[in-house]
């Protein structure tokens, strides 16, 4: 099984975005995944996580009130949502997958893409 992320590209302050993270390849059964950011220079960043086994979401501080994580009826496409991008929002988002809580509560990752750019300009 691989991860695709999509949807990035060169956006304006204010915009908004939606990324999709599909799964291929093979059986998709994680037990959670998550949305991660990194910008040159800087950390990886917690963006947005949903448990795959109930559909719990959560999002972390650089999004929280104006981004969501979803996922399509099919279990095989994961997404991100931001609203008024800003310039700090500008980083290389990658999806990644548990398998099983343990890994999941670890944020140890079993599976991940090869993220998709965010440029956001002023």
């Amino acid at each position: 099984v691989r991860l695709v992320e999509s949807g990035g590209g060169l956006v304006q302050a204010g915009d908004s975005l939606r990324l999709s993270c599909t799964a291929s390849g093979g059986v998709f059964n994680p037990y959670g995944m998550w949305w991660w950011r990194q910008a040159p220079g800087k950390e990886r960043e917690f963006v947005a996580t949903i448990d795959w086994t109930n559909g719990g979401t959560w999002l972390g501080d650089p999004v929280n009130g104006r981004g969501a994580i979803s996922r399509d009826s099919a279990k095989t496409t994961l997404y991100l949502s931001i609203d008024n991008l800003q310039p700090e929002d500008t980083a290389l988002y990658f999806c990644a997958a548990a398998n099983n809580a343990e890994n999941y509560y670890s944020r140890r990752f079993d599976l991940w893409g090869q993220g998709t750019q965010v440029t956001v300009s002023t």
